[in-house]
């Protein structure tokens, strides 16, 4: 049996194909019992009618039902279909348009051209990015990009092509790509054994303070492969490809308006187990939404106030100096700033309003340490003391050259920490959802607050692992495996 197979309409079609390529035509695919029974056949659609209830749309349709992976999805297909619901937002692809195209000396009369995209590549080299984008945006084998110029460049539409109309440039172009493609993306499994799940995990290689360094990441891998998960690591410009997986972990620092988020979505739409899902990005990124949500549900927090250009010196009536100051999106210490007085709160407050119309002001709490509670489905996983960078108030300290500091650290068993912090980190917990959390807390004798809950809270080797070691990476793999177990049950 194949580890991957390429569907065409037709034996015309079949002939058009590198003769080494594992094809079949559509009609064995849909009604061979063979390919009924594969579970984690790979499939690349490459039938010409992708409209919906179409042969080439019960492909995709099928292959989903059948748990193979399937390129493009049906989602893909019904946004192909209907351009003003795509999953492509063009106007985020503005600038990368203007970057590519905007400086060259093409002359006047070039108004607009075709972009071809085959297998997420294009032969116009300084449009590779912006191919690549679209591709993960709406993965598909074969696009047509269109590109018009009016005052500025722009995206003017994406369509699907076929097999059958492509000219023999064309042909030789995706023949090319998908040999390629073949070798990189859809190489068998190098497993002993036969895995079960499939599962992607997101992280960045450049992040400065990434929430995973790289030796707790081989960890996941090695703790999922002994649960019957495969993991394999991905990075921003895989998007494409999460169709191939049953699970999203994502270990790169989360942002709203960011491709983490976008990941997040994604997995989630098309049925993947997710953490961090969508809701906890947005729930756990916004300070000014936490302080609001913990305050509601009475958890103890920091005296706090929210605060809009007009009400600035209301901070007065209610915190006394110095007042920490935060902008509503940030991690790592980063956007969180001490007024030592007016004229400080007047300036600090100056350049976060250019970032966001509110911001929130807190009571100044100096301790040691901060605590943080790692949570996992309601139940607490690690307690972490982390504490204060040397001669500094926060834990992280950034300086203006880019360069930071960091504070000492240490982890101590669930049952040692204190009663009192535990259960209030689970009420805050509670609030956001079911998923990987680390909640912060400060203690001042009896007295302990919630400072924020994080959505993406570091689990690094050395860290955060000191007491369970490789028990924590089993115990969070575990988690997706009995998720996963939940949502396909013996279907795997």
């Amino acid at each position: 049996m194949f580890q991957q197979l390429i569907v065409v309409d037709s034996a015309a079609d079949r002939d058009r194909l590198p003769a080494d390529m594992p094809v079949v035509e559509v009609g064995d695919y849909l009604l061979d019992p063979d390919y009924q029974k594969q579970r984690g056949l790979r499939v690349i659609n490459l039938c010409g009618n992708l409209r919906y209830l179409g042969t080439g749309y019960y492909c995709s349709l099928l292959a989903e039902a059948r748990r193979q992976r399937v390129l493009p999805s049906t989602r893909s297909m019904l946004e192909l279909a209907n351009p003003k619901a795509f999953g492509l937002d063009t106007g985020q692809l503005a600038p990368l348009v203007q970057k590519a195209l905007g400086r060259r000396s093409d002359g006047p009369e070039i108004t607009g051209f075709a972009m071809d995209i085959f297998m997420g590549e294009t032969s116009h080299a300084h449009l590779q990015e912006l191919a690549r984008r679209v591709f993960a945006a709406l993965p598909c084998p074969m696009l047509r990009v269109e590109l018009r110029k009016a005052e500025d460049w722009q995206i003017a539409g994406v369509s699907a092509l076929s097999l059958d109309k492509l000219n023999p440039q064309q042909l030789e172009a995706f023949n090319e790509a998908l040999a390629a493609d073949q070798k990189k993306r859809w190489q068998p499994k190098r497993s002993r054994r036969p895995l079960r799940y499939d599962l992607a995990l997101l992280y960045d290689a450049g992040e400065k303070l990434p929430p995973s360094n790289l030796r707790a990441l081989h960890k996941f891998v090695k703790a999922g492969r002994q649960l019957g998960i495969d993991v394999e690591l991905i990075q921003k410009r895989d998007l494409h490809r999460l169709s191939e997986f049953d699970a999203l972990f994502i270990r790169e620092t989360t942002r709203i308006n960011h491709h983490t988020y976008r990941y997040a979505r994604r997995g989630q739409n098309e049925g993947l187990v997710v953490i961090d899902d969508p809701d906890s990005i947005l729930k756990c990124t916004n300070k000014v939404y936490l302080a609001e949500l913990l305050r509601g549900a009475r958890v103890p927090t920091p005296r706090s106030l929210v605060l809009r250009r007009a009400n600035l010196l209301d901070a007065e009536q209610v915190l006394d100096y110095p007042m920490v100051l935060k902008i509503p999106e940030g991690s790592f210490s980063r956007g969180v700033h001490k007024a030592e007085d007016r004229e400080a709160l007047k300036r600090i407050s100056a350049t976060m309003f250019k970032e966001s119309d509110l911001i929130l002001a807190q009571e100044y709490m100096y301790t040691d340490f901060d605590w943080r509670v790692g949570i996992l489905n309601h139940q607490p996983l690690f307690v972490s003391q982390y504490f204060m960078s040397k001669k500094h108030w926060q834990i992280v300290r950034h300086e203006s050259d880019g360069k930071f500091t960091e504070g000492g650290w240490k982890t101590i068993a669930v049952e040692d920490a204190p009663p009192k912090v535990i259960k209030t980190a689970l009420r805050a917990a509670r609030l956001i959802g079911d998923g990987l959390y680390g909640v912060d807390v400060k203690q001042v004798g009896e007295r302990v607050v919630v400072i924020e809950v994080n959505d993406n809270p570091n689990i690094e080797a050395g860290v955060e692992d000191q007491v369970l070691k490789d028990e924590l990476y089993l115990r969070i793999m575990g988690e997706f495996a009995r998720r996963l177990e939940k949502k396909f049950g013996s279907d795997k």
